[in-house]
């Protein structure tokens, strides 16, 4: 883990998606955060120690989703395939699917693996998964607010985690996709799905992939919009923890309504045409009870240095 002092810096951004908005001034105290993502290899010693076994490896009770079909209701999670044709870029589900057997051991269906994945981010995690480990390990999830403040990287209102330049001399300094999502993908920083959680640069405070690789859990309840300002400059918030717990509706599910927790940083699916959130202010909301192939975490301490 890494220690970071703290202190007062300008969170969120007015000139990208609404939910941004409006960028404000907040304080955060000294943490400890972990210099990357949890891996597989982290989470792995973690369900040996504890027989954890995590949301995709459950069949779910239909009570809890009214309305699914019976042939709906099995283990397993969300993984992101290419489509043949996309029709509608607004209409995740040519892309998306709920696989059945796909979890963190078998990250892309029952015949895949997580063999030489050692180094790469766990995923198909939710967010009970995040918070078990992270108790287990005697952490927590970070806050939005402590989360952007490490992403950041001491810069200021700069636009990436390292500057002003997505691709500074034409250098890709995190994983994201390259190409027109969601069928074209060239390619060119080298990953085609996770990498390695070191294989890119950190940032200005030495944290690694806080930009690109793995969307990553936060503790807080999503809303739709940050707090503006405070009217005074002595009342700028301390330790902020956004949000409250609200229901979110799916759309594929009229009858489901599910919390939502606040993922930051984007990930290896995120490209220019389709979703540019692989920025410190990004944000996105996510049912508690859902993992998919492109979700991780990392932990914080908040203990004194």
């Amino acid at each position: 883990m890494l220690w970071l002092a703290g202190g007062t810096f300008r969170m969120g951004s007015d000139h990208h998606y609404p939910e941004e908005a409006p960028s404000h001034r907040v304080t955060v105290d000294g943490f400890w955060i972990d210099r990357t993502p949890v891996t597989n290899r982290q989470f792995k010693e973690f369900v040996n120690a504890t027989g954890h076994v995590t949301t995709a490896q459950i069949v779910p009770d239909p009570k809890d989703y009214p309305g699914a079909l019976p042939g709906m209701i099995f283990a397993g999670s969300l993984v992101f395939s290419p489509p043949k044709r996309v029709t509608n870029l607004h209409d995740w589900s040519q892309w998306w699917s709920f696989l059945k057997g796909a979890n963190w051991r078998r990250p892309y269906g029952p015949k895949s693996n997580i063999k030489d994945l050692d180094d790469h981010p766990v995923v198909h995690v939710s967010h009970a998964d995040a918070l078990a480990y992270a108790r287990w390990a005697g952490k927590d999830l970070p806050t939005e607010a402590e989360w952007e403040f490490a992403a950041r990287g001491g810069l200021e209102g700069a636009e990436f985690a390292w500057g002003a330049e997505f691709t500074p001399g034409g250098v890709h300094l995190a994983n994201t996709w390259q190409g027109e999502f969601p069928r074209q993908n060239l390619n060119e920083d080298g990953y085609e799905r996770t990498s390695p959680v070191t294989a890119f640069p950190p940032n200005g405070h030495g944290v690694h992939d806080m930009i690109g690789n793995v969307w990553e859990w936060t503790s807080d309840w999503y809303s739709q919009k940050h707090e503006a300002d405070a009217p005074k400059a002595c009342c700028i918030p301390e330790n902020p923890r956004g949000g409250r717990e609200e229901a979110s509706l799916d759309p594929n599910q009229p009858a489901i309504r599910i919390p939502r927790k606040v993922i930051k940083g984007g990930s290896h699916l995120c490209a220019p045409n389709y979703c540019r959130r692989y920025r410190p202010a990004a944000r996105h909301a996510e049912p508690i009870d859902t993992s998919t192939s492109h979700l991780g975490f990392r932990c914080v301490k908040r203990s004194s240095r």
